[in-house]
C-alpha cells in the first residue's frame, strides 16, 4: 500500500514582519522553531506510548504550536497560565523541566501532582502554570479570580485563560468575561478555535460570525488572529498583555487553528470529520509553514533541522527512561500534601 503524498503547506509570509528588525526577530523565530520541534516530536512520541499502553491518556496539541510557543515566549515571570487540554508546551517554554512533565504523564512518584490528576493534565507551580481541569470552561473563571488577586496585591502580572471553541458555550465563559469586563481586570482570554469541540463543528456551537465578536457584549476588545502564523500570534499576545499591564483591562483573542490529530487518545475523528479534513489541516500546519519560510529566507538549513530534531528526540528519550524507571506513588502519600500546619510565629509548614 502506497503512503499518501505529503501535503505542501500554504505559502507563508509572517504577518507585518519588517525584516529590517534583524537579529532580534531572527532569534525569536529560531527559538520558536526549536520549541515547535520539541512539541511536534513530543506529541508523536506520547501518542505512540499511549497506544502501547505505557501512558494512560494523551491530548495532542499538533497544529496549535504557534499559539502555545508564542504564549510561552511573550509572557513574563509574574503572569499566570490557566490551560485547556493543549497547553503543556506553554509550561515547557516558560521553564518547566521536560522530565517533570513526563513524570506527570506517567503519574509516578515524582509526578508534581503525586499521581492524583489525569495524565496530560500537568501542574507546574514554579512557572505559574495551573493544573487544568477536564471540566469545560472552569479555568476561565479561575483566571479571572486570580487576575482580581493580582490587582489587589499590586502584582504586575496578567492571567491568561486558554480554552477551545466549545468552551465559549459554557456558563463560565459568560460569567468570566462579564466579571472581568465590569472590573477591568488584567486577564487575556485566549480561545484556540481549532474548529471542533470534540465532534461538534464550531458552526453548531455559535451563530456569531466570529467568536471574537462575542467580546463586544462584555465591553472588552476582541480580535481574531491567524493561529497558524507565529508572528501574528506573538504580536497579538504582546499587544494584549502590554495593554492589560497598563490598566487597559481584559481582551479576548480568537486564534484560528486546525486540529491535526484526534481530540484525544480516546477519540476517532473518522466518524465525524469530512474526508478531506486532514489534508486541509496539513495545509495550514504552523510548524511546516514556519519551517519552509525560514529555510527560504536563510534562517534554517537541513543540517540545523536534523540537529534540532536529534536533540529533541534524545531529550524525550531520556525523560521517558527516567519516568519508566520511577515507581508509582507510595500508598501513604495519599494523605500527604492535604493539610497545612501553622508554624511557630505564623505562616505554614
Amino acid at each position: 500500500m502506497n503512503s499518501p503524498a505529503p501535503v505542501e503547506p500554504l505559502p507563508y509570509t509572517p504577518a507585518d514582519l519588517d525584516m529590517t528588525l534583524g537579529p532580534e526577530w531572527g532569534g525569536t523565530l529560531g527559538s520558536a522553531y526549536r520549541w515547535m520541534v520539541l512539541g511536534r516530536i513530543l506529541d508523536s512520541r506520547m501518542q505512540a506510548l499511549q497506544r502501547q499502553g505505557r501512558v494512560g491518556f494523551y491530548g495532542a496539541a499538533t497544529g496549535q504550536e504557534a499559539v502555545n510557543v508564542a504564549a510561552g515566549l511573550v509572557t513574563g515571570e509574574h503572569d499566570w497560565i490557566f490551560p485547556g487540554l493543549r497547553e503543556p508546551l506553554v509550561a515547557l517554554v516558560r521553564g518547566f523541566p521536560l522530565v517533570e512533565y513526563v513524570h506527570s504523564l506517567y503519574a509516578d512518584d515524582l509526578d508534581p501532582g503525586r499521581g492524583r490528576q489525569m495524565p496530560c493534565h500537568p501542574t507546574a507551580r514554579a512557572v505559574h502554570h495551573v493544573s487544568m481541569s477536564s471540566v469545560i470552561g472552569t479555568q476561565i473563571t479561575h483566571a479571572v479570580g486570580l487576575a482580581y488577586g493580582l490587582r489587589h496585591r499590586r502584582v504586575p502580572g496578567v492571567a491568561l485563560a486558554f480554552f477551545g471553541d466549545g468552551a465559549t458555550s459554557s456558563n463560565d465563559f459568560h460569567s468570566g468575561l462579564n466579571f472581568a469586563g465590569v472590573l477591568g481586570l488584567p486577564v487575556v482570554f485566549c480561545c484556540a478555535n481549532n474548529q471542533w469541540a470534540i465532534s461538534i463543528p464550531v458552526a453548531h456551537q455559535s451563530a456569531a460570525k466570529t467568536l471574537a465578536s462575542k467580546a463586544a457584549a462584555y465591553g472588552i476588545p476582541g480580535q481574531r488572529v491567524d493561529g497558524t502564523d507565529f508572528v501574528a500570534v506573538y504580536r497579538a499576545l504582546d499587544d494584549a498583555l502590554r495593554r492589560s499591564r497598563l490598566g487597559g483591562g481584559p481582551a479576548l483573542l480568537e486564534f484560528i487553528t486546525y486540529r491535526m490529530t484526534p481530540h484525544s487518545s480516546s477519540d476517532d475523528p473518522g466518524r465525524y470529520q469530512p474526508a478531506d479534513w486532514s489534508e486541509r489541516a496539513a495545509r495550514h500546519d504552523p510548524f511546516a509553514r514556519l519551517e519552509s519560510w525560514m529555510v527560504a529566507n536563510g534562517l534554517l538549513d537541513a543540517k540545523e533541522i536534523a540537529r534540532l530534531r536529534g536533540d529533541a528526540e534524545e531529550a524525550i528519550r531520556a525523560a521517558v527512561a527516567v519516568a519508566e524507571a520511577t515507581p508509582p506513588p507510595r500508598p501513604e502519600s495519599l494523605t500527604e500534601d492535604v493539610y497545612a500546619f501553622a508554624a511557630p510565629g505564623g505562616g505554614t509548614e
